[in-house]
């Protein structure tokens, strides 16, 4: 394959979530990608572990949302949708509310997770508003949750290093605490054991807090955080907590939806259905950006409804819907369902699962999470150097043809769902070669 120039200049981009100083003095770059691959500027091949950022699911480089964009693009490049409509949003949205759960049959259209989370949270308290409860003003997260890097979605996420340099949150917000438990629950394959009863702890938060809550947020498994799976009866409990007390169940199913772990989303994998949902990354395949949330109807019915005349929500973005957005979305939800990502993913599974847990007993390895195709390696962190040793795997995997991600000291694997076997064994195989070699 032919080589890719580097670019000349790398100071003018300021790279997000990037230790930038360190990465323009050793730049590691991806040029193109096909299929489970990407390449470097020099064609040497990387296999894709991470489908980008969780996002590319079907694979790299698909012609059929190649073609679906530039076909749009020829059509209509841009159009509002401030009290004005095009016809591929429209379809984009009735294809979409064909796959959600069944009565969330309305979808907001966002263009990212970040917009979705925030765009989740007004909804709940319009909805709040809309059917007399007011005063339910208050939202609740869980720690270590992620909900992209909006003020509302850092506010209910968890996770301290998207907030310690930003000063002050959103009023109003309390959190659960996680439910990861490496004492009780290492090396568990799939649904930990221990652990449902920390649902319990929004009973507290109401006693606390009275009916001032509008809606509870959390991943139904939490990916950025380092993959943290609900304990078994955990995400029941929450459901029939957030039902006996008015509030609001919404999942951030950014990472969890279009087959992550085995169907379409884990509202249906896991069993337990929230009010509202957002969505992003394997909308599009991530080939445009685009974000979603949809509510159940009663939902949509509250707020449109209750304003007779007029804007009934006060709240949109320039490109909700965008038309090459709403292409691609609709070529890959095609993909999605012609080639059957969902059952694909469930069927490799467990030998996903397999080759993850191969792992135990490296050095420094203290645990491993898996659910679906999304698996979590924990390390030790090095003394008084957190962060590094995880780091350090990273690079040696990219400099030995693999693409990993890592969040703190934990590794983080969700491959494309197009994934075949003798990738998962190059994975697992260089992945543990990395690890070694690092605690030698």
């Amino acid at each position: 394959m032919n080589q890719i120039s580097r670019p000349n200049n790398l100071e003018a981009f300021w790279m997000p979530y990037s230790d930038n100083k360190y990465f323009k003095d050793t730049p590691r770059l991806l040029a193109r990608a096909e299929g489970m691959h990407y390449y470097t500027p020099e064609g040497r091949e990387v296999l894709d572990g991470t489908a980008g950022l969780w996002c590319s699911n079907a694979g790299h480089g698909r012609r059929e949302i190649i073609e679906a964009i530039q076909k749009q693009a020829e059509i209509l490049d841009f159009a509002p949708t401030f009290q004005l409509g095009h016809p591929i949003a429209f379809e984009c949205a009735a294809r979409l509310a064909e796959i959600t759960p069944p009565g969330m049959d309305r979808v907001f259209f966002t263009n990212s997770g970040s917009e979705s989370a925030d765009t989740a949270i007004k909804i709940a308290l319009a909805y709040q508003k809309a059917r007399g409860q007011a005063q339910r003003v208050r939202l609740v997260g869980r720690e270590r949750g992620y909900h992209g890097v909006g003020f509302g979605g850092m506010s209910v996420g968890g996770i301290g290093g998207n907030r310690k340099q930003f000063g002050a949150m959103l009023p109003y917000v309390d959190h659960l605490p996680h439910t990861h438990d490496l004492a009780a629950n290492a090396f568990s394959r799939g649904t930990p054991a221990h652990g449902a009863h920390l649902a319990d702890q929004l009973e507290n938060l109401v006693a606390l807090h009275g009916d001032t809550i509008a809606a509870v947020m959390v991943e139904p498994i939490a990916g950025s955080t380092g993959v943290l799976v609900p304990p078994a009866g955990y995400l029941e409990r929450l459901r029939e907590l957030c039902t006996k007390h008015g509030i609001l169940l919404i999942y951030d199913e950014v990472i969890t939806g279009f087959g992550r772990i085995g169907k379409d989303f884990g509202t249906e994998r896991l069993g337990v259905q929230a009010d509202i949902m957002t969505m992003a990354k394997g909308l599009t395949n991530a080939a445009v950006p685009m974000g979603a949330v949809a509510v159940h109807n009663d939902i949509y019915d509250a707020i449109v409804n209750g304003v007779e005349n007029g804007i009934e929500l006060f709240h949109g973005y320039t490109y909700s819907g965008h038309p090459l957005a709403s292409a691609a979305a609709i070529a890959s939800m095609n993909i999605h369902r012609n080639e059957d990502l969902p059952g694909r993913a469930l069927a490799i599974e467990d030998y996903f699962a397999d080759g993850a847990h191969s792992l135990r007993g490296l050095p420094n390895v203290i645990d491993i999470r898996n659910f679906g195709l999304i698996a979590g390696i924990e390390l030790s962190p090095r003394p008084g150097k957190p962060t590094q040793r995880a780091m350090d795997i990273f690079r040696r995997c990219f400099d030995d043809g693999l693409l990993i991600r890592v969040t703190g000291d934990i590794i983080a694997l969700s491959p494309p769902l197009i994934i075949e076997k003798g990738h998962v064994d190059r994975i697992f195989n260089t992945l543990g070669e990395a690890i070694q070699a690092e605690a030698a």
